[in-house]
């Protein structure tokens, strides 16, 4: 019984063994031919070579939609890349003489070769080289398997750009380096790969890197542009003041029927916030005078208020200016007591009261008593 045991477990040991070579002959049989350069190529004295191919991949790029952009704006920046490379020819490198196979080998070769021009492994990036551009790192790096000769890549490489809100109007170029392998050479390995375990292999495929980089255009719009340069008069607790805000248009084209407004919040009031200004052109500066007034309890500080300029641009289309800040100091009228300085007196009393108060309590309640 133990003799027929053994047997049986040498049986099954046998069929799982020549099961898992026919699995793994299959599955090597089944592996693309274009797949060859997941696997080292075997050294040129196991190969053939009939011929040499020139040629090698030319890749393009072309942006998809509108690359105009605003200041401040954060956009998408969508590339199609291209594949314009053409093979310009063969050279034959052997003689075959009247050999049938050697023939059918070199016909073969010359089938592969004609892979020659296809980009595999593409890894491309967006830089910028003004700090006025900023590409954002997390679509920064991009993949692409491969690109055929005359094709289009399927899916766009998209990267996320953001331009300054101080980015003068104009061009600027961003760069895509990329890199990429392609086919380099092709020989015919004529059965010799049996003896390194790939006899299915009937050719060698070698790779070079290359490496190439692409300017893509990004154009910043001209526009109007407003800056405050100026502020003059002081804030006064408890009381009206008057203060002058020169705005100047610091960008490229005048704007229209243009309306300063201030956005006051408590301690601080406004019944007039809003200025015109009306026309002012590049480079211009214009003053308005806004009445503000402010609490009695207001604290003594420089305070930051919030304005903005709406206005009419070229196309009479309503824009709104970036916000800007105007800062004012307020402060004590003259002459006039700290209310702060009156609070901690009063404090200081209160508490020089109560403790009066409890003694006379405890000296009323002592052991006489």
């Amino acid at each position: 019984m133990k003799e027929t045991s053994k047997k049986t477990n040498r049986y099954k040991v046998s069929f799982i063994l020549l099961l898992a070579c026919v699995l793994s002959v299959s599955i090597f049989m089944s592996v693309p031919m274009a797949a060859a350069k997941d696997y080292l190529p075997p050294g040129y004295e196991y190969t053939n070579n009939y011929y040499k191919t020139y040629g090698e991949p030319d890749i393009y790029a072309s942006v998809i939609g509108d690359t105009e952009f605003e200041r401040g704006e954060t956009a998408q920046i969508r590339v199609s890349l291209s594949n314009k490379g053409v093979l310009y020819g063969f050279k034959a490198v052997k003689m075959i003489n009247n050999s049938e196979a050697e023939h059918q080998l070199a016909i073969q070769e010359m089938e592969y070769e004609k892979l020659k021009t296809t980009a595999y492994g593409i890894k491309a990036s967006l830089v910028s080289p003004s700090e006025l551009i900023e590409v954002d790192t997390a679509t920064n790096s991009q993949y692409m398997q491969e690109l055929l000769p005359g094709a289009v890549s399927e899916n766009p490489l998209v990267f996320i750009v953001t331009i300054s809100d101080n980015a003068p109007a104009g061009a600027y170029m961003l760069e895509i380096p990329m890199t990429y392998e392609y086919q380099s050479d092709v020989r015919m390995t004529a059965g010799e790969s049996g003896r390194l375990g790939l006899p299915s292999l009937d050719h060698a495929s070698y790779y070079e890197t290359a490496n190439r980089t692409i300017q893509i255009p990004v154009i910043v719009q001209p526009e109007a542009k407003f800056d405050v340069t100026d502020v003059s008069g002081t804030l006064v607790k408890g009381s009206e003041s008057e203060v002058n805000v020169t705005y100047t248009n610091t960008g490229e084209l005048p704007a229209f029927d243009a309306v300063a407004r201030l956005i006051v919040m408590k301690p601080l009031s406004s019944t007039h916030s809003i200025r015109s200004i009306g026309y002012i052109q590049p480079g211009e500066s214009k003053t308005v005078s806004f009445v503000i007034s402010s609490e009695l309890l207001a604290v003594e500080k420089a305070y930051g208020i919030d304005s903005e300029i709406k206005y009419k641009d070229v196309d009479d289309e309503d824009q709104f200016s970036k916000s800007m800040k105007v800062h004012v100091d307020l402060k004590d009228p003259d002459g006039a007591i700290n209310v702060t300085y009156l609070a901690i007196i009063g404090l200081v009393i209160t508490g020089i009261v109560l403790i009066i108060k409890n003694r006379k309590r405890n000296s009323s309640n002592g052991p006489d008593n």
